[in-house]
């Protein structure tokens, strides 16, 4: 059952813009390893419209320019603040913790109340209201007794340390939540209106069943609402289809792109439309169907497990967790111009989440997850610059 908030009237008689990217669709054969682009054509076969769209360079390249910061436990979700600083969620401990940008010190603002964390679940995504800097609201998606659920809380800087969270106040509850696969990602977009990422827990139905949130990427208001313009009337559903998406970013024509964790084959990042069916579990990676999207790129499940993405530099960049390496994926468009291009490769252990700032990345480790090989220091934050 989908249970939200009422938004206010102001907010429901607003008419929101989805822009979102087209994807190809159909592929051919897949080369039998590697990571593989999707031919340059639309769901009906047509080339898409390139006209005034730059093609980021074949080849890229990162810098490594500092370690921010070290001792994180289960780190997972990251927001950068206005002034620099940046706010980090602990999966596992449930709290926001703020790491200054430039020293790298930190400062616990709270534990988060009713967090449950079990396997894959515990306190994920993170991110500023869109008004951040008038009512200093922050957005967490995170893993209850019963369900997955996006709160909003008050951050006071004023208070003492550990106490400098407001209560929670449910946004938008009723994800279906699992050992593995809750999903987790959220994010506002250019048009205002909060994404979030969801997995289908273990359970596959979940995801071709549009009134399911499983599944799923889901378009609300920053109330909870479903947002005007949603492709299901009434619904908060933007596109179905999905395994576990832990990773949205919009491009510089505000066109949204999401990473997906597929299972034995194909991991994929998609260029996502409204109402779009990405295939799971009736495909997994470049299927060819009409039926179903097509990702725009596609990786062995080895090589990738893409959690995080960004854009910057004229390129999407997704941090891979099993595939412990930094993929860039170079755009015309909405279409991939090159073969993904791996950096890092197993430099930094298993990597969770990458945020643009620029030409700069902030880059989140994960092998303190129970999944990973700590290391000294871990786990970190690093900077990064990209071309």
């Amino acid at each position: 059952m989908i249970v939200q908030r009422r938004a206010g009237a102001a907010v429901l008689a607003a008419t929101a813009l989805l822009l979102t990217a087209g994807c190809s669709s159909g592929g051919g054969a897949s080369p039998a390893g590697g990571s593989t682009t999707a031919p340059s054509r639309t769901a009906a076969g047509a080339p898409p419209s390139q006209q005034g769209e730059e093609t980021a360079p074949a080849k890229g390249s990162v810098t490594v320019l500092r370690t921010v910061a070290e001792g994180l436990n289960s780190p997972w979700g990251l927001a950068p603040l206005p002034e620099g600083d940046l706010l980090v969620s602990s999966r596992d401990e449930a709290t926001i913790t703020r790491v200054d940008g430039t020293t790298g010190a930190k400062t616990e603002l709270g534990r988060v109340p009713g967090v449950s964390p079990e396997g894959e679940g515990g306190l994920l995504g993170i991110a500023l209201s869109p008004d951040y800097a008038s009512d200093h609201m922050v957005y967490a998606y995170f893993t209850s007794a019963s369900d997955n659920r996006v709160v909003r809380m008050l951050y006071d800087g004023k208070k003492p340390s550990g106490e400098q969270l407001g209560a929670p106040d449910t946004v938008f509850k009723g994800i279906p939540k699992g050992v593995i696969h809750n999903g987790g990602r959220i994010a506002f977009g250019p048009d205002g209106m909060l994404y979030a990422g969801t997995g289908e827990s273990g359970d596959r139905g979940l995801s071709q069943d549009t009134g399911s949130l499983g599944g799923k990427i889901l378009r609300l208001t920053p109330e909870g609402e479903p947002a005007p313009g949603n492709p299901f009337r009434g619904s908060p559903v933007l596109s179905y289809g999905h395994r576990n998406v832990q990773g949205l970013a919009w491009d510089g024509r505000q066109r949204l792109f999401a990473s997906e964790f597929g299972q034995n084959t194909w991991d994929e990042l998609n260029a996502i439309r409204p109402g779009g069916n990405y295939g799971w579990p009736d495909a997994e990676g470049r299927s060819g169907n009409p039926k179903y999207r097509d990702p725009l790129t596609q990786w062995r499940t080895d090589e990738a497990s893409p959690s995080g993405i960004a854009f910057a530099a004229g390129s999407l960049w997704t941090a891979g967790l099993k595939g412990q390496r930094l993929w860039r994926v170079p755009l015309r468009g909405a279409q991939a111009s090159a073969p993904a291009q791996a950096f890092l490769t197993e430099r930094y252990g298993r990597l969770r989440t990458v945020v643009a700032a620029g030409d700069r990345l902030w880059l989140v480790t994960s092998n303190t997850d129970g999944r990973g090989d700590p290391r000294r220091g871990d786990d970190r934050i690093l900077e990064l610059r990209v071309t």
